[in-house]
């Protein structure tokens, strides 16, 4: 593992403590050779993916570590670029119905829920705005930088920070109900996974790799479990974040850690119901009493089985190429790559039926799916519809 492919979150204390002992240098310090992505192999393309629509929505992101992915709700589908550019486009046309300038920097896509859109900055604002026509409805500030898009449920808008706080807000007027907070490890990756509401339960994964459950209600710890456990002499070993998008599915959640495990567990107790060793920052897409597939840190992309986590099948030639958390798109897994292409794998062994570039920037952001069409935004800020085959 090579310290320049991590993207690290310090506290200042941490880095004057470094300093301090003169170990920074050595910290960062890594000039062995780290080998380039593997190139793409041809194969016999089994169908050819049709764009229904292609617009473009901003400028995009300006650095590696910003995930700005598209949001559907309603007939519409939400961007933002990291400038606070958002705007609103009908699914089915790519028509643009709205534009809304919030000038401010933006590190992560938008979120929603009950006829609001909600952006947060990386200065810790969180605008909600009108669905239907963009209109500023009210604005928070928060303790720290937005690294995930927000939440809506039971008229409360859950946000995530990166200082390891969970808060509440008022649907209607942006008022604070309730904080939850965390420590957050003095070293972790830069990047926090979303938050997720089902029914009057928050579930959000933490950089010291537990994953918990708390009422919607008053934010009170209903469960914690650990998806992975710190072990190792290093820092870097110790490192055990989950950054990928938890997924709920009929009353199970399954998570992935970096360099720690996928896991299913009830949502109601946080027992345990399966897991297996597995690494991940990108994420997870759930077939459930199916199959899991998943995008681990190498770039590998992964079938298990839904119940042992046993492996069905892995793709290895897409290694180091930096692929997007996986969607199932019918018959087949979706992920994105650092150059802009599209790779679609067969579901049922892992083998490339069809690959399509939709830009020369990269598709850093997981693909969206619903009623027959594929959505996926690029870094450049290029949003693509395809019809899935």
């Amino acid at each position: 593992m090579k310290v320049n492919q991590l993207k690290f979150l310090f506290a200042g204390v941490a880095l004057l403590a470094l300093a301090g002992c003169g170990t920074v240098k050595e910290f960062f310090a890594d000039d062995s050779y780290e080998a380039p992505p593997t190139e793409l192999t041809e194969f016999e393309a089994e169908f050819e993916p049709k764009t229904l629509w292609s617009t473009g929505t901003g400028d995009g992101a300006n650095t590696e570590y910003a995930n700005l992915a598209p949001w559907l709700q309603g007939d519409f589908i939400f961007t933002v670029d990291h400038e606070g550019d958002v705007r609103s486009h009908n699914a089915e046309s790519g028509r643009r119905e709205w534009r809304t300038q919030l000038d401010f920097p933006v590190a992560t896509g938008v979120g929603g829920g009950e006829g609001l859109i909600v952006v947060g900055s990386q200065s810790g604002e969180v605008v909600a705005l009108d669905e239907t026509s963009g209109e500023e409805l009210w604005r928070q500030r928060l303790s720290s930088e937005v690294l995930a898009p927000a939440k809506v449920g039971s008229d409360k808008v859950i946000v995530r920070t990166a200082d390891g706080r969970l808060t509440a807000l008022s649907a209607t007027d942006g008022n604070i109900m309730w904080n939850y907070q965390r420590a957050v490890p003095l070293l972790s990756l830069r990047g926090v996974s979303s938050p997720m509401i089902d029914g009057q339960t928050v579930l959000a994964g933490y950089d010291n790799g537990k994953l918990v459950a708390l009422s919607l209600n008053d934010g009170k710890v209903i469960w914690e479990k650990s998806v992975a456990v710190p072990s190792g002499r290093t820092e870097l070993e110790r490192l055990v974040d989950i950054d990928a998008d938890p997924v709920i599915h009929d009353g199970v959640i399954y998570a992935v850690a970096f360099q720690g495990n996928l896991a299913a567990l009830d949502i109601d107790t946080g027992q345990s119901l399966w897991d297996r060793e597995m690494s991940s920052t990108s994420g997870i897409a759930v077939a459930a009493n199916d199959a899991i597939y998943v995008s681990d840190d190498e770039s590998y992309l992964w079938a298990v089985a839904d119940g042992t986590g046993d492996s069905l099948w892995r793709q290895t030639l897409l290694l180091r190429r930096n692929i997007s958390a996986p969607v199932i798109a019918g018959d087949y897994v979706v992920v994105g790559d650092f150059e802009g292409y599209l790779h679609w794998v067969a579901r049922s062994d892992g083998r490339f039926v069809a690959r399509q570039r939709l830009d020369k920037t990269g598709i850093r952001s997981q693909p969206v799916v619903r009623d027959g069409v594929l959505y996926a935004m690029t870094t450049g800020g290029k949003l693509s519809a395809i019809r899935i085959p």
